[in-house]
């Protein structure tokens, strides 16, 4: 059993704040093969993630604590629907269908998100980022 608490998060958090991506994730999952891919992705202001896609899986995050802003894109790299989700203002996560462009910008220190999507890993190819 793996309680999810202020302890958890509160190591993660430092985690993310002494690495030089400014995020760390927990996972929850057993390998990178596993069919399901749950983890915490501990995230501070700064933290670049590109404007990418998973094209076979669709993606879910929910806020457990902080803020973030998450972006979609379409093929010209236009942002088309942008929210702010934060647990404190009664938005609290978002469900990414596969394919979609998308990005985030992390808005509080500290922000914690639990993320699920389908296994296995599959790292990111050229296909899968809009530079």
């Amino acid at each position: 059993m793996k309680i999810i608490d202020n302890g958890l998060l509160d190591e993660v958090s430092r985690q993310a704040t002494e690495s030089p991506r400014l995020r760390m994730n927990y996972n929850f999952h057993d390998t990178l093969e596993a069919n399901a891919q749950r983890l915490l992705n501990a995230l501070e202001p700064g933290t670049e993630l590109p404007v990418h896609r998973h094209c076979f899986t669709a993606e879910t995050y929910i806020v457990l604590r902080g803020e973030i802003n998450v972006f979609f894109y379409d093929d010209d790299k236009r942002v088309t629907e942008s929210v702010t989700l934060n647990p404190l203002k009664g938005k609290y996560g978002i469900h990414i269908p596969a394919g979609q462009w998308h990005t985030l910008e992390v808005v509080e220190k500290g922000t914690v998100i639990f993320e699920v999507k389908d296994g296995p890993y599959r790292p990111l190819g050229p296909e899968d980022r809009l530079d």
